[in-house]
């Protein structure tokens, strides 16, 4: 199965090779996990928004269609890869969750001993000086300064480095022109270069 194309192996699935989709699963299981934890920054959280992309694409799969059509418009026109389709799905699923996050109230979260299970567990999202030079990995650093870029932005980043997608696959995704997928990301390194600045101050 791992001589398929993602294209063949939904066309062998929706012929009825179970085989065929458990092998796209394990092939995007991770790439689609360390993108959505990006969006979170917990492990909890992002194992169970990857659980609804993958239901999301096990309920919609038969939808996907790379073929081009000549009556679409010049972007609709483009081939979508499997890829383009699942990371769309991962990007409108972790919005989804963020969403809903945004929309229950602190007060929700309230104990029985008046202590308040979100707010007692905030932490300040930009570093003190000293825990950074604690810090042994850069690595670290890279995602402090990622978690403070707003969602847009660090998607872009996220989906360029961490999903291995294209400028063009990215606009694909989300449906917005090549040049401003490309001008969103030339700013949102400016950002993240200017909040590396000041962590590593």
């Amino acid at each position: 199965m791992d001589d398929y194309s993602d294209e063949q192996l939904v066309a062998r699935y929706l012929k009825g090779e179970e085989k065929a989709l458990e092998t796209l699963i394990a092939k995007y299981l991770k790439p689609v996990y360390r993108f959505v934890f990006r969006y979170f920054g917990n492990a909890a959280e992002a194992e169970d928004v990857v659980q609804e992309v993958f239901l999301r694409v096990w309920r919609n799969i038969k939808k996907f269609n790379p073929r081009k059509s000549r009556f679409a418009n010049p972007r609709e026109r483009r081939q979508k890869s499997f890829k383009v389709w699942i990371f769309a799905i991962a990007k409108n699923t972790s919005l989804d969750f963020l969403k809903k996050k945004k929309a229950a109230p602190f007060s929700d979260f309230d104990n029985e001993d008046d202590t308040n299970a979100i707010t007692d567990s905030l932490v300040d999202p930009a570093p003190l000086a000293s825990d950074i030079f604690e810090r042994k990995d850069l690595a670290d650093i890279l995602e402090s300064a990622l978690e403070q870029l707003p969602v847009g932005p660090r998607s872009v980043i996220v989906l360029h480095h961490d999903g291995g997608l294209t400028f063009q696959e990215i606009a694909d995704a989300s449906g917005e022109s090549l040049n401003t997928v490309k001008s969103r990301y030339r700013r949102s390194l400016l950002s993240l270069r200017e909040i590396l600045t000041h962590l590593l101050e």
